[in-house]
């Protein structure tokens, strides 16, 4: 099962997005056949690579928070100290 196929939430995957849905547009009945099953093993690769790189992009925006949010308490510990 994919994610719901909307193109403006899937931008790295547009294209193909609009081939598989042309796909079964095109073929109403040998979809259920395996006709556009090529698309689908592209589309599925796609949403991987996807989720791939958001989870590094989150992931080094969590770190750069983590950072700001130390210096911060460190900042405020110093001047507690004081």
């Amino acid at each position: 099962m994919h994610p719901p196929l909307t193109l403006h939430r899937h931008p790295m995957c547009a294209e193909i997005i609009e081939q598989f849905q042309k796909c079964h547009v095109d073929h109403p009945v040998l979809k259920f056949l395996g006709e556009c099953t090529e698309l689908k093993i592209k589309l599925d690769r796609c949403f991987r690579e996807e989720k791939a790189l958001k989870r590094k992009e989150n992931f080094e925006q969590s770190q750069k928070l983590k950072e700001r949010l130390q210096a911060h308490r460190r900042v405020l510990a110093e001047k507690n100290q004081e």
